[in-house]
């Protein structure tokens, strides 16, 4: 049996990780994906401390790892989260390619892009919709896309687009963008951003690709059709719970409660990072949630094997 399962490879998984193999814990890290989780599709990340000229979400994020497995933690790709229950002191994970026992488990399995709901996101997913502009962004070269969103990733996301597009119009149902101040600066004084206020995408058109947006006015003052050759959508988050429901308690939205100690319901299992109900969603705070997770799940295994350092 296993002492930490930590199950997510982001920031907050890694980090874990790194205090979790450094105390000689016998841990392991099952991501369904390659770690790095959201951003290592950032494309260039300027707030977290340590790096003044800025870093790339996929360089940082491959730092941690490979800093995590210089000290000897297991990453596995698995996808843990079929079923997760307790049997006395021992957590359960059920996986497509077998069950885990551990003493604690960390959930660290972050968040994706929620969307948008209207008619032609789905028929067009990949054939002009998007939720990566680092992963797309390339394929819009020369064109006129839209940024759907106005917080932080949006504008970010938009600034990244201009690299390629000749145009780029945020759509946004607000009169003004809610990302932090920098970006706004740079933004609304891009050459090649434009800006849709107070709209929504009622619709998305085309043929056999994204053609154009329907766009609606927030305060019913009519309809009017925009063409784009793609569309990023930036409008929200959702938690990746969904086979923990009736398992660890969730906040409304569905993200994961936890005490000061990010201690969830259920004794020895602990959560960190974007999925955590009250996270700030910041690289630099999913890394201190890692600490503080890997930390008290240590000192849970050490207390139920006799062995904890007082």
């Amino acid at each position: 049996m296993l002492d930490v399962v930590v199950v997510g490879g982001g920031p907050a998984g890694l980090t874990a990780g790194i205090y979790l193999a450094r105390a000689r814990m016998d841990a392991l890290l099952v991501e369904k994906q390659s770690p790095g989780g959201a951003p290592a599709l950032t494309e260039r990340i300027e707030n977290y401390p340590g790096f003044p000229e800025g870093i790339s979400g996929f360089e940082l994020v491959d730092r941690m790892r490979r800093q995590a497995e210089g000290f000897g933690l297991r990453i596995a790709p698995f996808n843990p989260l079929l079923g997760l229950r307790v049997e006395g002191e021992e957590k359960v994970l059920e996986t497509e390619e077998g069950t885990l026992r551990a003493y604690a488990v960390i959930l660290a399995t972050g968040m994706r892009p929620a969307r948008l709901g209207v008619p032609g996101e789905d028929e067009f997913h990949g054939r002009g919709v998007s939720y990566c502009a680092t992963c797309d962004g390339a394929f819009f070269k020369d064109g006129v896309v839209a940024v759907v969103g106005g917080g932080n990733s949006a504008v970010e996301e938009a600034l990244f687009l201009t690299r390629y597009a000749r145009k780029v119009v945020i759509v946004h149902r607000r009169d003004r963008l809610r990302a932090g101040k920098i970006l706004q600066e740079r933004a609304l004084s891009h050459p090649k951003m434009e800006f849709k206020w107070k709209k929504t995408v009622k619709e998305i058109r085309g043929d056999q690709k994204v053609e154009s947006l329907l766009l609606a006015d927030v305060e019913g003052e009519g309809e009017e059709e925009l063409p784009v050759d793609g569309v990023f959508l930036y409008v929200g988050n959702l938690p990746n719970t969904e086979e923990l429901r009736g398992v660890v308690e969730l906040d409304e939205r569905g993200f994961i409660l936890t005490d000061a100690d990010l201690r969830t319901n259920l004794e020895g299992v602990y959560a960190a990072g974007d999925v955590r109900a009250g996270a700030v969603w910041q690289v630099a705070a999913a890394v201190g949630d890692g600490v503080r997770a890997a930390l008290n799940a240590q000192f849970h295994v050490e207390n139920l094997k006799g062995t904890a350092y007082i």
